[in-house]
């Protein structure tokens, strides 16, 4: 469907009658501040104590007006037998005005919450070499940022508040003692260790085993092999003299013997 010829100056109109019904409102500035909103980007403020001097922000600022110098410095061992450690030491941190387009980039690349925004807009200079503020000016701006909303009530917990809310139950768990109907008497305990220590210091006493009945083997009869010889009793006195064997009357003589 064709517009119909006119309709947006009919429109324009319009909108001009009820801008001219409307009561004015005048802010009479700078006798009486503006109220602005929460999230107004007016300066860059420096919470100097949270700054590690890791060069994000300065690296990644678009129109390079970030300048930071800092040195390092050796810091003791925290417990004895430990190791020197070294940490930058901030010198200079400065943000020149004139340059910085208000992104916003440096902000949100801080990993240590060291930069906000501030709703201060009053830094005009007659000089543009005077907007290069230094850390002194940007700590003052620092006070003038504004509270974090309210988070939402709706919302879950944040991982970090919960653990720590859980390991403090746990503290607490752990120091409260515990419950008197768990705990027994004094009185009734002390019979009852004792009892159980005369057990553990008794010793055993365990049957006594059977005697294994062993059976030596005799050893095997010695086959004879000189003259079977008669044993000598008791009887007969003992002369010094061994029996040899008696002669054999059977063998006939050789020739030439007697």
């Amino acid at each position: 469907m064709a517009p119909i010829p006119g309709s947006g100056l009919a429109k324009g109109l319009a909108v001009t009658l009820r801008t001219m019904t409307r009561k004015t409102v005048t802010e009479q500035y700078p006798d009486a501040q503006p109220e602005l909103p929460p999230r107004t980007r007016g300066v860059i403020g420096l919470f100097e104590e949270n700054c590690t001097v890791c060069m994000l922000c300065a690296r990644e600022c678009p129109d390079w007006c970030i300048y930071i110098d800092s040195h390092k410095e050796t810091v003791p061992p925290a417990t004895p037998g430990g190791r020197e450690r070294s940490r930058n030491v901030l010198d200079r941190f400065a943000i020149d005005f004139s340059l910085c387009m208000y992104c916003g980039i440096c902000i949100e690349v801080c990993p240590f919450d060291a930069l906000f925004w501030s709703p201060e807009f009053e830094y005009a200079e007659t000089d543009v070499r005077n907007l290069t503020h230094e850390r002194d000016k940007l700590r003052e701006w620092m006070w003038t940022v504004p509270a974090p909303p309210a988070l939402d009530p709706g919302a879950e917990e944040p991982k970090e508040i919960a653990a720590a809310r859980k390991s403090a139950e746990k503290l607490a768990a752990a120091a409260q003692p515990e419950p008197a109907a768990q705990t027994q008497p004094a009185a009734q305990a002390e019979p009852e260790a004792r009892a159980e220590s005369a057990a553990q210091t008794q010793p055993r006493t365990e049957p006594a085993a059977e005697p294994r009945q062993r059976t030596r083997p005799e050893p095997a009869a010695e086959p004879r092999t000189g003259p079977a010889t008669e044993p000598r009793s008791s009887a007969e006195p003992h002369t010094g003299t061994v029996a040899g064997p008696e002669p054999d009357t059977t063998r006939k003589p050789k020739e030439g013997e007697s």
